[in-house]
């Protein structure tokens, strides 16, 4: 059987992972042959080295998710020597936040409109030992206070554009598509941040390939003293935003 699935494009280790846990092997498998996503069967991913379980109610994380995680570390440590407010909008299974929690010295508050989305954000958190405020919020909506970061992996596929099968019938279209050509979710969120911020922030996003140009203007907009970067992820793509005011 393991051979069978490896020949579907998963990997030998996915493919142990499934097999150790499946209670039907044999259903399992005309799922994936039917494009199911196996972070789904198996019920959980590893994302920076930690275990984040997974459902239909939450996006997959990615590993665009991850360096977008490890750029984020990256800069708050060259920018803050103090304790730090984090705010992760849209936070989904809690992946970033739970990362940023136990690498930064930091308060971490999540937010997502989804209710299975949080409930399954806080058990990531338990799971990991790590205390997280997790709050239902439609972006800004229910949070209150001032936050040194926030970080978004907000939906931003638009709604015409064309994905893999896969993602488009299993994963929340809630957690993948936004109006505005993709952009609605990072116009709202960088209209609203300075409410939000303290005077030396960092706010970072995983973005669309193509959107980084759209969102920088948007951006120029709205922070024309800060510093605003576009980077790109391990294949070469336009991939992350930053604005930063130190």
């Amino acid at each position: 059987m393991i051979n069978k699935i490896i020949s579907l494009g998963i990997s030998r280790r996915e493919a142990e992972e499934l097999i150790a846990v499946s209670k039907d092997i044999e259903h399992d498998y005309e799922l994936l042959k039917n494009g199911y996503p196996i972070q789904y069967l198996i019920g959980y991913v590893d994302f920076y080295g930690y275990r984040i379980n997974v459902s239909e109610d939450t996006l997959i994380p990615r590993y665009e998710t991850e360096y977008l995680v490890e750029k984020v570390i990256n800069i708050c440590n060259k920018m803050f020597n103090d304790k730090i407010n984090i705010l992760d909008i849209g936070t989904g299974s809690g992946a970033i936040s739970i990362v940023l929690k136990d690498k930064l010295n930091s308060m971490v508050t999540g937010c997502d409109i989804s209710d299975k989305a949080l409930k399954m954000a806080l058990n990531n958190a338990k799971i990991n030992n790590l205390d997280i405020n997790y709050v239902k919020s439609d972006i800004f909506s229910n949070i209150n206070g001032k936050f040194d970061v926030i970080v978004s992996n907000p939906p931003y596929i638009s709604r015409n554009e064309v994905i893999m099968d896969s993602v488009k019938k299993y994963e929340p279209n809630i957690a993948l598509y936004a109006d505005n050509e993709g952009l609605y979710f990072y116009e709202i969120i960088i209209k609203n941040a300075k409410k939000f911020l303290n005077d030396k922030f960092l706010i970072a996003f995983e973005i669309g390939w193509w959107q980084g140009n759209l969102i920088y203007d948007i951006a120029k907009s709205y922070f024309n003293d800060s510093v605003i970067k576009i980077e790109k992820d391990l294949t070469g793509r336009d991939r992350y935003l930053f604005i930063i005011n130190e």
